[in-house]
């Protein structure tokens, strides 16, 4: 995760710089009013704010999908080691209990997996 982040923050940034590099560029070669000067650069300001407005809203939707799906796999892996634990316990009980314990549907790998 922490790299995607840093990925699309270097993006924004090359974004950005190139977007600034651009409009000083044309700035500066362009013969024009000073006028002129002002709106072209205040127009290429508000089209750099929008652009970087929109790759915000893109890699924030991305971070909140792959973080929906990190604490999905976790659900799913915590309740497997819960299952897995509880397994383990109940054999052990019956262990304990001098009882054999085949009563639980996994079979009698499941202390060796709940070992695992």
């Amino acid at each position: 995760m922490d790299d995607t982040g840093s990925e699309i923050g270097a993006f924004l940034a090359g974004f950005v710089v190139g977007g600034l590099v651009g409009a000083a560029t044309a700035l500066i070669l362009a013969p024009q009013s000073g006028e002129e000067t002002r709106a072209q650069i205040a127009a290429k300001g508000q089209e750099l704010r929008d652009a970087g407005v929109q790759q915000y809203e893109v890699a924030r939707e991305s971070v909140r999908d792959t973080t929906t799906q990190a604490q999905e796999q976790a659900r799913i892996v915590l309740d497997e080691g819960k299952s897995r634990v509880n397994t383990a316990l109940e054999r052990g009980k019956h262990a304990s209990d001098g009882t054999q314990g085949d009563d639980t549907p996994e079979g009698s790998g499941a202390a060796e997996d709940a070992a695992a």
